[in-house]
């Protein structure tokens, strides 16, 4: 419980073990007791006491404002994990003036008592919603105030140039040397190296934070869910030598060296009159389109059919692999003529049930979307508003380099400035809506 009534609340429902009130507790400080019905009827209640009702057996911290999460007085209280007892807990809550938290409204009251900016109010999301390693590492450092320490960098001296020129303004006899236009453009341009810093990485950043959306397709039986299972390392969907054992998308999420890799497992796409199996191949059809990668596996005992030839069409125009699976059968393939023709860059030759040439393709995968290994030591932006923001922001302050430059007038580049400013703010949460507000904490969990 997060507020300043939520002493006032426990009070009424904690029983501690050596009878001292919550109110009298020390900050930050953790307290064995008892969760009870209403405390007020009694005046020196125990476990013992008749109609005093005990609920569960729990700890209980107080931490008091300041020097909390929400910067307001916050009551926790750890029940044993019974769904029944937890559920009983939050109704006693609830009965004496607790209400059930928005979603995100812990964060949400951090950010707007000033514990923390709205970048890093993001990164809580970015921390709940990490599906690797690195992106829970990249999520982690932007809560430290990674990208905040350099957008408030930014943003001061943005504000100090706009300061000089107001002043400027306001005394229009006064003219700026060429010394002090130089020293002025100078800065400007810095600002212009550091936000290319950021946005340089920021398709590294997205894809950390939202993955590769890759689609394996094919024939019936040519072993795509056989391929998913190795790409998983696990045993995951059933593999049968049934034509149409799967008829539905399975999705899965492999870490892929950083990047989650968000794979779906589709139905063999064939002419079919089974309405569930027709079903299925629609569903893999659209998964398909939406795809970021395509993988098509083909089946190098059957050589290449006209089905095969329909998928290859479908996907020429976006990001593929052709896997030739089943290198450790006899081939009916002439695997030299599918490399000439499709590309030996898109070819890779594997078995996934010997897990021959798994690697190769996971390589190969990475290769496609990024370029070199990323550099998590640096601030890498997974945000899309902050993108956006952060784009606007070097858009302003060219054009106002430009101007200066070319001895346009002094308002005029104020304003571009003030603009890029205003950017800066609002993604900081500075000037903000709350629009923009609901927006962003309705993506989040209940409380947090």
């Amino acid at each position: 419980m997060s507020g300043p009534d939520a002493i006032r609340i426990a009070e009424k429902i904690f029983l501690s073990k050596d009878k001292k009130p919550v109110n009298s507790f020390k900050s930050h400080t953790i307290h064995y007791g008892f969760i009870v019905e209403d405390l007020s009827q009694s005046t020196q209640p125990t476990i013992s006491t008749p109609g005093v009702e005990m609920v569960d057996e729990v700890l209980l911290t107080v931490m008091k404002a300041p020097r909390t999460y929400t910067r307001q007085d916050i009551v926790e209280i750890n029940c044993h994990g019974g769904i029944v007892a937890l559920r009983k807990v939050l109704e006693l809550c609830l009965r004496h003036g607790a209400r059930l938290a928005n979603p995100g409204e812990f964060t949400l009251r951090a950010f707007l008592n000033g514990r923390i900016d709205l970048t890093q109010a993001e990164a809580v999301l970015n921390i709940v919603d990490a599906k690797t390693e690195e992106a829970l590492k990249v999520a982690t450092r932007q809560l430290e105030g990674s990208l905040s320490k350099i957008l408030n960098s930014i943003h001061k001296d943005l504000l100090d140039i706009v300061s000089e020129f107001e002043a400027l303004l306001d005394f229009p006899e006064e003219e700026i040397e060429e010394s002090q236009k130089e020293e002025i453009i100078s800065r400007l341009e810095n600002t212009i190296k550091e936000l290319d810093k950021l946005l340089e990485h920021s398709r590294e950043g997205r894809l950390i934070q939202e993955g590769i959306k890759c689609v394996i397709c094919g024939k019936p039986n040519v072993g795509k869910s056989s391929l998913m299972n190795a790409l998983l390392g696990k045993e995951r969907v059933i593999v049968t030598p049934i034509p149409g054992t799967t008829r539905d998308v399975v999705e899965e999420i492999v870490d892929l060296h950083g990047i989650p890799l968000r794979i779906a497992d589709t139905a063999g796409i064939i002419e079919t009159e089974d309405l569930v199996e027709k079903e299925g191949i629609e569903r893999a059809k659209r998964e398909m389109e939406n795809a970021d990668l395509i993988i098509l596996v083909l089946d190098t005992t059957q050589g290449v059919n006209g089905d095969d030839i329909f998928l290859l069409e479908r996907i020429k125009d976006k990001n593929h692999i052709i896997c030739v699976n089943k290198i450790d059968l006899k081939s009916e393939m002439d695997l030299e003529v599918v490399e000439k023709k499709f590309g030996i860059q898109n070819v890779v030759r594997i078995s996934a049930l010997k897990n021959q040439g798994i690697t190769e393709l996971k390589d190969r995968i990475y290769s496609l979307f990024l370029n070199e290994e990323i550099d998590f030591s640096i601030p890498l932006i997974t945000n899309l508003r902050h993108i956006e923001a952060i784009r606007k922001v070097k858009e302003k302050v060219l054009v106002a380099i430009d101007s200066f430059k070319e001895g346009r007038y002094l308002e005029i580049i104020t304003q571009e400035l003030k603009d890029a400013l205003s950017e800066v703010s609002r993604v900081l949460g500075r000037e903000i809506t709350e629009e923009v507000l609901t927006t962003i904490f309705s993506r989040f969990c209940i409380g947090k």
